[in-house]
């Protein structure tokens, strides 16, 4: 939901506090980011149930209980923003409109996903979407990021 168009309302200062904005979100676009969430989650599920009956070899850092993370900030981009991830990126490609088909045909290494099936559960990416990754090394994805 990159550019939802939400208006912003200002929230009261208190003293100490910095100056909040919240965005005023429609009832279609608060529809859109519970799909996106729910998406997320039984993506998840299924991702998990396939590893655990050895359908998917090596890694599998799943994203369940941090859905709307990814989909809240996501949802905050535009689509000219570039998104890199650390190892745990099913839920941000997800949320940044990647397909749930090729997400997971990566993670069963086959040449329809996001990686040519190269990637696995730590590497997706998008060109399209500017979608960069997941990268395997923690922290790794700080200088990429910052430039």
């Amino acid at each position: 939901m990159a550019s939802s168009g939400a208006k912003k309302a200002k929230v009261k200062e208190k003293p100490g506090k910095s100056p909040a904005v919240l965005p005023t979100l429609t009832p279609s676009q608060r529809v859109g980011l519970l799909r996106n969430m729910v998406l997320i989650r039984r993506f998840e599920q299924k991702a998990a149930q396939a590893f655990m009956q050895a359908k998917i070899k090596g890694f599998c850092h799943l994203y369940i209980g941090q859905e709307a993370l990814a989909v809240g900030s996501i949802s905050t981009l535009n689509p000219s923003d570039s998104v890199i991830t650390a190892y745990r990126d099913h839920g941000h490609a997800l949320a940044r409109g990647m397909g749930s088909r090729e997400c997971m045909a990566e993670l069963f290494g086959k040449i329809t996903g996001c990686s040519r099936g190269k990637g696995g559960s730590m590497h997706f990416f998008n060109k399209e979407k500017n979608f960069h990754g997941g990268h395997g090394i923690v922290g790794g994805q700080t200088p990429l990021a910052a430039g």
